[in-house]
């Protein structure tokens, strides 16, 4: 008897080794599998190119596939949705630019709590502000040409957005807001679509990123007007910015960010946090955040929910100069 008791205790003893390292090797582990990176805009957008140069950032250190999951619709509302409903193991992550905030603030309503139902990882990156660009022949070649044309036409002269609530309206706003101008907005689903009509002269003008606009720009498809940055943008350096133009109130710079639903574990979101942070320090990575004509940031995840609380105070405030209605 006093053998097999022996013998029992053994067992237990050793059993109960053998669990501790599993644990810890299962929480090493992570990630296990694909992480899913929802980009909640249409593919072939800025936004969809940038994510897969993220992903694959990524990929190689995380020793796992990052796969890119375009779900576009209802400014990006229809991606965050997913992410926000998706189990918090932190292997669902959003990525997205200000529209994220901006939701916050022109919506009356979301399927979701843009404050609470997410976990902040990092704000990845920041732009040199958005460029205003124009069909060809709109005979204005700069921005108070634009603005005086604007106000002998009220009504008549239309831009396009990405959505409403997306940065690319909001800008628009802000500037018909400071020079008292009539200008109509037409939303679309992303950038693409808005700018082709643009190009085809169905809509006058839109604001769009300084990456996507690069080519067309030089072979003369739009006309560069001006850049809602507070300093040029060195992708761009001939476009002046709207200071510049007389207009130093239209100033409004994008953003990129990522996210996990709400209570994904620390460590997780720590360490998507870390190896970002890595990444953009690379001269690779960072060569290629430069031809985005964008700003690395890599913040921590709690450097980034400070500057999500501080940009939907900001468009909190455009909302309320701009008079521009929930919708």
């Amino acid at each position: 008897m006093k053998t097999l008791y022996r013998a029992s205790l053994l067992f237990a003893a050793i059993a109960g080794l053998q669990s501790i390292p599993q644990v810890t090797t299962a929480a090493e582990l992570y990630p296990a599998r694909p992480i899913r990176m929802i980009i909640p805009f249409t593919a072939g957008s800025t936004v969809d190119i940038f994510a897969r140069v993220v992903a694959e950032s990524l990929g190689a250190p995380l020793g796992q596939n990052i796969v890119v999951d375009s779900r576009p619709g209802a400014n990006g509302i229809i991606g965050a949705e997913l992410v926000a409903k998706s189990p918090p193991d932190g292997y669902t992550m959003l990525l997205t630019t200000g529209s994220f905030t901006g939701n916050i603030v022109f919506r009356k309503k979301l399927p979701y709590d843009g404050r609470r139902d997410f976990a902040p990882i990092t704000q990845i990156a920041q732009s040199y502000g958005l460029v205003l660009v124009t069909n060809k022949s709109l005979p204005a070649h700069n921005a108070q040409e634009l603005i005086a044309l604007a106000k002998a036409q009220p009504g008549k002269l239309s831009y396009a957005s990405s959505g409403y609530g997306n940065i690319t309206h909001v800008v628009a706003e802000l500037m018909k807001a400071e020079a008292g101008v009539d200008i109509v907005h037409v939303p679309y689903k992303g950038s693409i679509q808005g700018l082709t009509d643009v190009i085809s002269g169905q809509v006058n003008m839109t604001f769009v990123s300084t990456v996507a606009i690069q080519p067309y720009i030089r072979d003369g498809r739009v006309q560069a007007i001006a850049l809602t940055g507070g300093v040029r943008s060195p992708v761009l350096p001939d476009i002046p910015t709207f200071k510049e133009s007389g207009f130093p109130e239209v100033e409004m710079t994008g953003w990129y960010g990522l996210w996990f639903s709400a209570k994904t574990p620390a460590d997780r979101v720590n360490r998507i946090q870390s190896e970002i942070a890595k990444a953009l320090k690379t001269p690779a990575m960072h060569t290629r955040v430069d031809e985005f004509g964008l700003v690395p940031v890599g913040s921590t995840p709690a450097q980034f929910a400070q500057f999500l609380k501080d940009d939907i105070a900001l468009q909190t405030r455009i909302q309320r100069e701009a008079h521009i209605p929930q919708q």
